[in-house]
């Protein structure tokens, strides 16, 4: 989305045709991450995927969405060097991909993601130097949340220690964009309030989360919020809409749905304990089912926002969708003690939603330039 900040930065930047290859080198983490969590789960996989299973959580936080949500922001804001934040995290993606216990590729992947998430938090800086708001105070302490992970993987911590960081990077960014558009239905002085509670709550959970309190305030945090989004965003009013308002508003009040249950999880399981069952279910429910709920969601608009595509809506965005919500559910009964038969399978519904989702992406565009070639061609005509 582009921020009322950035619309009056200088327009400067890439043109389209030159942002589709960061794209493709988010595709590429996208690809190999989503395949390493398969391996994770017992999948077979080819050998080159396989070795990098331990690289699931970076490959696809700084190798997919940074690349994608950096590549957003340096469009949003109009400068060419904005552009090197997903050039760096995309990069990072690809040697990481292309590492082996032979030929290691770390810590030069984790540099680059390094780089591209400090590129990306200097962007972020420059639309809060633009615009004083409290949404892009939020966008700004989400973009540093991923270079503070990473720093912490990099120094030689587990990636169980980065993992609340990064959450933190997806959930505050798409917090402060959700704010950001409740222009549109403004919150009360009182709302307003209760969110910058719930931020500085999340931010000190954040900070603490190597210890149980830190971890459970966190979780907190992250529940009072999905609350806040539930209660204040405008999806709850177009949802009543039609065609791709309503496809978005449903996207975006199941991903919240999600947010609870998550951040539930890891409550009642007393914080986020990596290798557990409540792990896996409270930290799927928040990245599947939150974060990729709102990539589904806002999709049509960012992608022509980006490439200058046309996506006109399809009843067929649904089908991805409910693939989605119903890989997560089957994914956390697993977790809930069903069996790890149903945590498997869950995984791989997981991945075939993905792919679905990007094959329903690209026959909207084949769609678009076809409805495009037709009016040009009555145009013509006339």
């Amino acid at each position: 989305m582009t921020h009322p900040a950035a619309a009056t930065a200088p327009r400067a930047g890439l043109p389209p045709a030159w942002r589709v290859p960061l794209l493709m080198l988010g595709f590429v983490g996208l690809l190999f991450g989503t395949g390493a969590g398969l391996v994770r789960l017992g999948w077979p996989m080819p050998d080159a995927v396989a070795s990098v299973a331990a690289l699931h959580g970076p490959l696809m936080i700084g190798g997919f969405f940074g690349v994608v949500i950096a590549l957003e922001r340096a469009v949003a804001i109009g400068r060419y060097w904005a552009y090197a934040g997903p050039l760096l995290a995309g990069a990072g993606g690809v040697l990481a991909a292309s590492g082996s216990p032979a030929v290691p590729a770390l810590p030069w992947a984790a540099l680059l993601f390094l780089g591209g998430g400090l590129v990306f938090l200097a962007a972020s800086l420059d639309v809060l130097r633009r615009q004083r708001a409290l949404f892009t105070v939020t966008l700004a302490l989400g973009a540093a949340c991923w270079p503070a992970g990473t720093a912490l993987w990099l120094a030689g911590q587990p990636i169980a220690a980065a993992v609340p960081w990064w959450l933190a990077f997806l959930v505050l960014t798409i917090a402060g964009e959700r704010l950001e558009l409740s222009r549109f239905l403004p919150p009360s002085p009182g709302a307003k309030a209760a969110f910058g509670a719930i931020l500085v709550a999340t931010i000190v959970g954040l900070a603490g989360s190597g210890a149980r309190w830190g971890s459970m305030l966190f979780a907190i945090g992250l529940l009072a919020l999905s609350g806040w989004l539930l209660r204040q965003d405008i999806a709850r009013r177009t949802v009543r809409g039609r065609a791709l308002t309503r496809f978005i508003a449903v996207c975006l009040l199941a991903g919240y749905a999600w947010l609870a249950v998550g951040s539930l999880v890891a409550l009642l399981a007393g914080g986020f304990v990596a290798g557990t069952e409540s792990y896996d279910a409270a930290l799927h429910a928040l990245t599947l089912g939150f974060v990729f709920s709102m990539v589904f969601g806002h999709a049509a608009i960012i992608l022509p926002a980006v490439l200058r595509v046309t996506l006109p809506y399809h009843p067929s965005f649904y089908l991805p969708l409910a693939l989605l919500h119903a890989s997560v559910a089957i994914r956390l009964i697993g977790d809930a003690g069903a069996g790890y038969g149903w945590t498997k399978l869950g995984g791989l519904l997981n991945a075939a939603s993905l792919a679905v989702f990007i094959a329903t992406m690209l026959g909207a565009v084949v769609r678009g330039r076809r409805s495009r070639a037709r009016a040009s061609a009555g145009a013509a005509r006339a």
